[in-house]
């Protein structure tokens, strides 16, 4: 269940909602969503563009503010955090992984992945880190700075740097989208085995089908809402419910 009033989840949001604009040309991208993301899942988002899939993990996420509505990390309710508090939480315990990679120019690829946890004044666990890098398929390039490597070298870098701190929780916004079909599948069946085997909460929006299926659950959003939800997905089963959108 995606909806459970007893488990506060990894990450939650109550009556959630998000206005751009105002008057007559306000537009609610987020229409009274409550939903809760399960401790140890894998949790796909999935809907038409605009239908308010990236705006419902950018605010519960921290990244945007709601403009009525509460939006939660475990039991913290971010909504009246601070500019200061929400950087820090965001450091300490949330992995993002953008579609734009949010590479520091300066620093190389071993620097941007370890980042989080420098600025957290830690060491990366020795093991992981190797184990991550190898899946990601990084391992000669640690040296070199984003302006040397490909862009989907860039996002193995983005797709790492959220991964090895362990942080409690990943949000990833299109994270195979600048990879080639088979880097993707590993980058796909890693974080599906950080979610089996060391209980990473993974957070994903795609409008891939097959990303999708890697997922323990989909969400599917239309005009601002959770409209279904579909538990065990399959490519399938996911591009058959895509295809209603567009009917």
């Amino acid at each position: 269940m995606s909806t459970t009033a007893a488990d506060t989840g990894a990450a939650r949001s109550v009556d959630a909602v998000k206005t751009y604009g105002s008057g007559e040309a306000a537009i609610n991208a987020l229409a009274g969503v409550t939903v809760t993301f399960p401790k140890g899942r894998f949790t796909a988002i999935m809907g038409p563009s605009g239908s308010g899939k990236s705006t419902l993990m950018q605010c519960v996420a921290g990244l945007d503010r709601l403009t009525s509505g509460s939006a939660y990390i475990g039991e913290t309710d971010i909504s009246g955090l601070d500019k200061t508090e929400l950087t820090l939480l965001r450091r300490d315990r949330l992995g993002f992984i953008f579609q734009q990679y949010n590479l520091v120019s300066s620093l190389t690829a071993r620097e941007n992945i370890v980042l989080p946890l420098t600025l957290a004044g830690e060491e990366p666990e020795p093991k992981w880190f190797d184990e991550v890098v190898a899946t990601v398929g990084l391992g000669n390039r640690l040296d070199n700075l984003p302006s040397q490597l490909s862009g989907g070298q860039q996002q193995r870098v983005a797709v790492a740097r959220a991964l090895v701190p362990r942080p409690e929780i990943v949000f990833a916004d299109e994270p195979t989208g600048a990879l080639d079909s088979r880097t993707g599948i590993e980058i796909l069946t890693f974080m599906r085995r950080a979610v089996d085997e060391v209980g990473q909460t993974i957070v994903m929006v795609t409008h891939d089908p097959h990303a999708a299926s890697y997922a323990d659950n989909v969400l599917f959003l239309a005009d601002g809402q959770i409209i279904d939800e579909m538990p065990e997905p399959t490519t399938d089963k996911v591009l058959d419910r895509m295809k209603r959108f567009d009917a």
